[in-house]
């Protein structure tokens, strides 16, 4: 034993009576270096060797399955090159055949009529009756079945790792080897009074158990223990990086409220706040009046009124002698927020100016200088603003709308910007689950809009088959006659082999025949467009000067016509859940019901139908965002893939929400009794957190 090392570390390559060749395959193939790697190779399904069936039991939907019989008969059938070796049994409920087509005499030599046996395989149905074929025998001894009796591991493996023997039987082998020598040696992560506070199996149990569960009792403790190891110590790292964020990162304190924001929330307010927004900006308040950097995240639907939470933010920080900024992910999110933005600055004197990608030189030029000499109280714009010319007075605001778009090194570049790192506020539209937000975002602190402002109706979501067309496009011209306007999108530019959907060219075309000149006027609008071709044609949209805008998701974000009162989204079998949300999210932004009409075809697959089906139910879109996070997992949910505080191995963000929670309360308990986990009982669980950071664990920090 290597001194000093937790057993888990230490490299598969120690372990006497692994070959070299298996360990530089499952190196190489999947990334198992040490024993902890390959005892968290964990089975993706077991056969239940636990169950007798009788053949009254059978059914083709049955996966692998044991059964006890008699041999009655054995036939040696066929010619002799194509021969095959058939045996019959029978239970107290009828009969099977069994079927061997190679290993013939091996066969035979083991049985003999009247022996009973325990027969393991896969039944399917041919001509009528049951049979099974090539099933695992051996003669049914009752004492030695019920001692061996187990559920048996089913493992992945790799192409490559199975021409090294390592398939599910030679995986097997290889942990019930490493087990073995492991027995004794593994250091539990937790104290034994934390242990029995928690009712949870020991460590080395819960590893023994997964790979060898005796039943699914033992199985269940062994994944509760395993699930609890990934989420306690994912909690409870951010949970502390948080606190050490508190404790350690100084910020500009910003205790004053002053003219900038009196006068606008007095005089100049476009309309009521809801309660929530009130409540979120007293949060915010109360975090940049302390000398510690803010990192706090708004979540709220769309239409919720995060920018104005975000801009009465901005204007606290003014008030205390600092400029602030507003980072968008792309030229058109980043145009509208600063459309919405100036009027309000205009009202109470504040220079705001937009910088993306397309800014003209000398544009830039005045920007540079009026925001080095502090002229400039707010910048807008995209990546732009990240360049090194972009130099700031006194940075002490940043506000980040969709911020799973930017890279970490691409935002701590913004914090580089001042001598002290700025307050940073996140705003996020899309909704996400309470269990995700907990790991995603475990060291930010989280506030919620869950208002909508008063006077808007709730828009009425329909489902349109293909067929009904006719009386889609009737509905759109009683909607025209009232003065609304109508968005179409689609999800295809041009035709695709590979999927039959409309797309937008043959769309735009069928619509103008619904549609005709000069009683309606329809625009075009997509991402292959110039820049001011497209920016002609939304603002044509804007200004009221056509009744249709065909397009395909450049409008996800980025468009806001109040006028706007339907959105038809085709294809939408198409879309995802948060997209279809968002887009949903560019009506019912005036006094006036809106709708939205989802397109599909008649075929639909079982996750499009549930899809559909959520659309047509609800508007909240944190419930949109459950279900969304059931059908498609976290990998890609909210761009989720880049972040490491994803990497689990066993537990499911979606199916144990009520134990991500437990963790947290868990993880809470222990840093609130000893922040330092200087206690004796807790010198378990320091280790292992050193040794998470020494392995460079990526916790998915956002800021």
């Amino acid at each position: 034993m290597i001194e000093n090392m937790d057993v888990l570390d230490i490299n598969l390559s120690s372990v006497p009576g692994i070959p070299p060749r298996k360990i530089a395959v499952l190196n190489k193939s999947s990334a198992i270096v040490t024993v902890g790697d390959l005892l968290s190779w964990y089975p993706f399904r077991y056969i239940d060797r636990t169950r007798i069936y009788l053949t009254s039991d059978l059914s083709e939907d049955l996966p692998f399955i044991q059964l006890v019989a008699r041999v009655e008969r054995i036939k040696l059938l066929g010619t002799k090159n194509k021969q095959r070796l058939s045996v019959l049994v029978r239970d107290s409920k009828g009969t099977l055949e069994l079927v061997w087509f190679q290993g013939i005499q091996y066969v035979a030599d083991k049985i003999k009529e009247g022996l009973v046996l325990l027969i393991f395989g896969k039944p399917t149905r041919f001509n009528g009756a049951w049979n099974i074929s090539h099933p695992e025998i051996e003669p049914f001894v009752p004492e030695r079945a019920a001692k061996a009796s187990r559920m048996q591991p089913v493992y992945s493996s790799s192409e490559a790792m199975k021409r090294a023997q390592l398939d599910t039987k030679g995986i097997m082998l290889l942990i019930q080897l490493v087990l073995r020598w492991c027995h004794g040696k593994i250091t539990d992560t937790i104290s034994d009074k934390l242990k029995n506070h928690l009712q949870v199996c020991t460590l080395a149990e819960a590893y023994s158990w997964i790979h060898q569960p005796e039943n699914p009792e033992q199985l269940a403790r062994a994944e509760q223990r395993l699930k609890f190891e990934e989420l306690f110590f994912l909690q409870l790292r951010l949970i502390q990086q948080n606190q050490i964020n508190k404790k350690e990162i100084q910020g500009f304190p910003f205790p004053l409220v002053g003219d900038y924001f009196n006068s606008f929330y007095k005089n100049h307010l476009p309309f009521e706040l809801t309660g929530a927004q009130k409540r979120v900006v007293k949060e915010i308040r109360a975090d940049i009046a302390k000398p510690i950097q803010m990192n706090r995240l708004v979540q709220g639907d769309v239409g919720s009124g995060k920018t104005i939470v975000a801009f009465l933010s901005m204007l606290i920080a003014l008030d205390n002698g600092f400029q602030a900024c507003l980072m968008a992910p792309t030229e058109i999110l980043a145009q509208q927020h600063f459309a919405s933005l100036k009027p309000l600055c205009d009202a109470i004197g504040i220079e705001i100016r937009l910088l993306t990608g397309s800014s003209k030189t000398k544009a830039r030029a005045e920007l540079h200088a009026m925001l080095e000499e502090g002229s400039l109280h707010i910048l807008v714009g995209t990546h732009a603003l990240l360049e090194d010319k972009v130099r700031f007075k006194n940075l002490g605001f940043v506000v980040i709308d969709e911020q799973h778009r930017f890279g970490v090194a691409q935002r701590a570049r913004l914090w580089a910007k001042n001598s002290l790192p700025p307050h940073v506020l996140i705003m996020s539209a899309t909704p996400i689950p309470r269990t995700l937000a907990m790991t995603l975002y475990g060291d930010l602190d989280v506030s919620v809009i869950d208002e909508l402002p008063p006077g808007r109706k709730p828009i009425q979501t329909m489902h349109f088959f293909e067929g009904r067309r006719p009386e889609l496009m009737d509905k759109l011209k009683f909607e025209i006659a009232k003065g609304r306007q109508v968005y179409f999108v689609y999800p295809l530019i041009e035709e695709s082999e590979q999927l039959d959907y409309r797309n937008l060219i043959e769309g735009y075309e069928h619509i103008i025949k619904w549609f005709p000149e000069p009683d309606y006027q329809v625009s075009i609008v997509h991402g292959r467009m110039k820049a001011e071709d497209k920016e002609f044609e939304m603002q044509r949209f804007v200004k009221g000067q056509c009744h249709i805008m065909v397009a395909t998701t450049v409008i996800e974000v980025g468009v806001n016509v109040p006028n706007a009162s339907v959105m038809v989204v085709e294809s939408a079998e198409r879309f995802g859940l948060s997209q279809l949300h968002q887009l949903r999210g560019r009506v019912g932004r005036g006094a006036e019901q809106s709708y939205c009409i989802l397109v599909t075809g008649f075929k639909l697959s079982n996750d499009a139908r549930t899809r559909i089906q959520t659309m047509v139910e609800t508007t909240d879109g944190f419930r949109i965002a459950e279900v969304d996070l059931k059908l498609r997992g976290p990998g890609d949910l909210q761009g989720t893939q880049q972040s490491g505080a994803l990497d689990l191995k066993l537990a499911d963000l979606s199916r144990d929400a009520s134990l991500i929670a437990w963790c947290r309360e868990r993880a809470f308990e222990v840093l609130d009794a000893d922040p330092e986990l200087q206690l004796h009982e807790h010198q378990p669980i320091r280790i292992k957190l050193e040794s998470l950071k020494a392995r460079n664990v990526n916790w998915g920090r956002i800021s």
